[in-house]
């Protein structure tokens, strides 16, 4: 069955609206979110006391200041993991507070 000039997938028509609406940046930070607790596991998950994604700087709080210093250590591989997870660069700094 032949596409019609202004059919589109439903999958584009998404993008469209994602796109006009300026919706990324808020999927995004959820998206992201649920990539933390994906990748680095309950363990980590029961210090963060937030995560938050603000211009592909991601913001994480942790309540354990050793775990803090043991994450930071590897942060470049944590970005690394979290942006496989998501599929594309959403993250380029991590800042542990």
């Amino acid at each position: 069955m032949a596409k019609h000039k202004n059919q589109q997938s439903i999958e584009e028509a998404l993008q469209e609206f994602i796109s006009t609406n300026k919706l990324q940046s808020g999927i995004d930070e959820v998206n992201v979110r649920e990539a933390w607790e994906r990748v680095l596991g309950n363990g980590v998950k029961q210090y963060t006391k937030g995560v938050s994604l603000r211009k592909q700087v991601l913001y994480v709080n942790l309540t354990s200041s050793v775990l803090r210093e043991e994450l930071s250590l590897g942060t470049s591989k944590i970005i690394e993991m979290l942006n496989e997870d998501l599929g594309r660069e959403v993250i380029l700094k991590l800042i542990l507070r």
